[in-house]
């Protein structure tokens, strides 16, 4: 199958081959075509005007001469919006042009003019070969059927400069293919990083003249390096060769699949947004049979290739850091949302609620809150705080959001609590998976709690399973970073994840919250047989929980006679203010608890 897939990838690597010759980039072909039709233009009425009685029709001559200097000039100054069958009409042009400059010369003055065919030969440096032996064909049969037409030379004179066209076309056309090979990834018969980039160059300059430029996605494919690892380089390289077979399959005409590296590929896409892009990503997905990560960007405008490579390239490695199998568009200007966030950023205009944590035992003693992202832009529709999160984490806004939040909530806390000196509040904050893998998160956090007084005994971040399940030793080891200040480390949404069960003793973690999905299923008096399971798990590892979304009375009896002893959700109460928060626990029947996880 690998080999059938091989023969496709190769055989559309010749089809991609004849819309985008390996060579060819229109500015170059241009200036190239542009000074031919100018210099041969030039060089007949020269020569016109110092042999006048070699011509029957002198002012014929200086005609084909002023509009072969006139597509010249033309070609020169617009020469980055001409396209490849342009050229092609400019090459056929270019023959007959000649070829009527011969027919109506006499002696050496149409000798000296049939030398201009050998500028067909240069043509075919920008060409496939088919394309290339098309066009020394035609400029071979026309020069020797002019000077034989001319009856001033032997017949045998065309056959020369024939000859001597072909030879050139050919000379150039093999270093032209040897040039292309040089940017052609072997195993695929793909571009390689040399030759995507000087295409993503030429698309570039083409784009300068448009409205409208190229996007470029990378691509990681994940499970390349374990392939290789188990099975070899052979079973690594079929697994390319299959991968692109496959999606050459799914992209449209003009589209450039290339590979940069062994486990990396990239594709350009001539005149698309990023947004559709990013779209094209998600149906490469489900036509994979491997999990790759993928960043998306498009070029802006005044810009050159480099900085959408960069840009497609941080986008890739933050959907490497926050997990497998998954897509991150660097955009290179802020959609509309983007930039309200932005700005709400700046002017602090994001909200901040609490939700209480309650002792099951006690439903009336707060013991802790988590904080919980508010946001709701001027312009578009009202946004939940994950949305949000995409938000900021697609714009490269994360950073100052999750700084942000935690910051104010460390404010808010120490607020509350200043008005209950007895009472050890505990502090839980989400935590992005982004911003977690970044180096010296541990130190911002820490700087964080030492800026706003709050202890860090009382902070609990909160990651969720994904993230742990990406077992990447930067995410790791800022955790266990972070508990060696103090700081406590829940996972979020417990059993929704693909965690191993295995796994929960030897990671860093303090506590676990577990999804409200688990506590939709308590419809009786009785409990559900899956949470006896978490409960006598929790209780065999150590592991408190906090049980989110108990929305009843009924839930909260079942859990606590199950053994369980923290809950939140609207039964306790919904997301509120500090000031409400503060006015919960000045009606508590006690002025103090003990500390979560306690």
């Amino acid at each position: 199958m690998f080999e059938v897939g091989r023969v496709s990838a190769v055989r559309a690597a010749i089809t991609r081959a004849q819309k985008w010759p390996g060579i060819a980039q229109p500015a170059l072909w241009a200036r190239t075509a542009g000074s031919s039709f100018v210099f041969g233009g030039v060089l007949v009425a020269l020569i016109t005007a110092l042999t006048p009685t070699s011509f029957d029709h002198a002012v014929l001559q200086y005609a084909n001469a002023a509009v072969a200097m006139s597509i010249g000039i033309a070609v020169l100054l617009t020469g980055r919006r001409v396209t490849l069958v342009q050229f092609h009409l400019l090459v056929v042009t270019a023959i007959l042009q000649i070829t009527l400059s011969v027919t109506f010369a006499t002696g050496a003055a149409a000798v000296s003019f049939a030398t201009l065919y050998v500028f067909v030969g240069c043509a075919a440096f920008f060409v496939a070969w088919p394309t290339a032996v098309l066009y020394l064909g035609l400029a071979m049969l026309c020069s020797t059927t002019a000077l034989a037409v001319t009856g001033s030379v032997p017949w045998w004179t065309g056959l020369v400069t024939a000859a001597t066209t072909a030879a050139v076309g050919v000379i150039i056309l093999a270093l032209g293919q040897v040039v292309a090979k040089a940017e052609l990834d072997e195993v695929t018969g793909l571009p390689n990083r040399r030759g995507f980039e000087r295409i993503l160059s030429a698309e570039v300059s083409r784009a300068s003249w448009e409205k409208t430029g190229p996007a470029v996605v990378l691509i990681c494919v994940d499970a390349r390096a374990a392939v290789q690892q188990a099975f070899g380089d052979r079973a690594a390289d079929a697994l390319m060769q299959q991968l692109t077979s496959t999606w050459l399959g799914v992209l449209g005409p003009g589209h450039v699949l290339a590979r940069r590296s062994d486990g990396e590929l990239a594709l350009m896409l001539p005149a698309t947004t990023e947004h559709d892009a990013f779209a094209l990503t998600q149906r490469l997905r489900q036509e994979a049979t491997r999990e790759f990560s993928a960043g998306v960007s498009a070029w802006a405008a005044g810009e050159s290739s480099t900085p959408v490579l960069e840009r497609a390239d941080a986008a890739l490695r933050r959907a490497q850091s926050i997990g497998r199998n998954r897509t991150m568009l660097e955009s290179s200007e802020l959609p509309p949302l983007a930039v309200q966030l932005s700005d709400a950023l700046a002017a602090e205009d994001i909200g901040v609620c609490y939700q209480p944590v309650m002792r099951l035992d006690d439903p009336d003693v707060v013991i802790g809150v988590e904080a919980l992202l508010r946001w709701s832009p001027a312009l578009g529709p009202d946004l939940n705080a994950g949305e949000v999160i995409r938000v900021a984490e697609d714009h490269d806004l994360i950073a100052a959001l999750d700084q942000f939040v935690l910051r104010r909530a460390c404010l808010d806390a120490g607020w509350v609590q200043g008005r209950f000196p007895g009472l050890p509040l505990m502090l839980s904050v989400n935590v992005s998976g982004l911003e977690l893998v970044k180096q010296g998160y541990a130190a911002r956090v820490v700087d964080t709690l030492r800026t706003t007084g709050w202890p860090a005994d009382q902070l609990v971040l909160e990651v969720t399973e994904t993230v742990l399940d990406v077992d990447r030793p930067s995410s790791i080891n800022a955790l266990h970073e972070l508990r060696r200040h103090g700081i406590r480390v829940a996972i979020d949404d417990f059993g929704t994840g693909y965690s191993s069960l295995s796994r929960l003793h030897t990671l860093p973690t303090d506590l676990l919250k577990l999804d409200g999905s688990f506590v939709s299923s308590i419809i009786s008096p009785s409990a559900p047989r899956l949470l006896q399971a978490v409960a006598g798990l929790a209780d065999a590892l150590h592991l408190p929980i906090v049980v989110e979304g108990v929305e009843t009375a009924r839930q909260a009896a079942v859990l606590r006679d199950m053994g369980f002893t923290m809950a939140q959700g609207y039964h306790f109460g919904r997301p509120q203010s500090r000031e409400d928060v503060a006015e919960s626990i000045r009606h508590q029947a006690t002025t103090s608890g003990p500390a979560l996880g306690g």
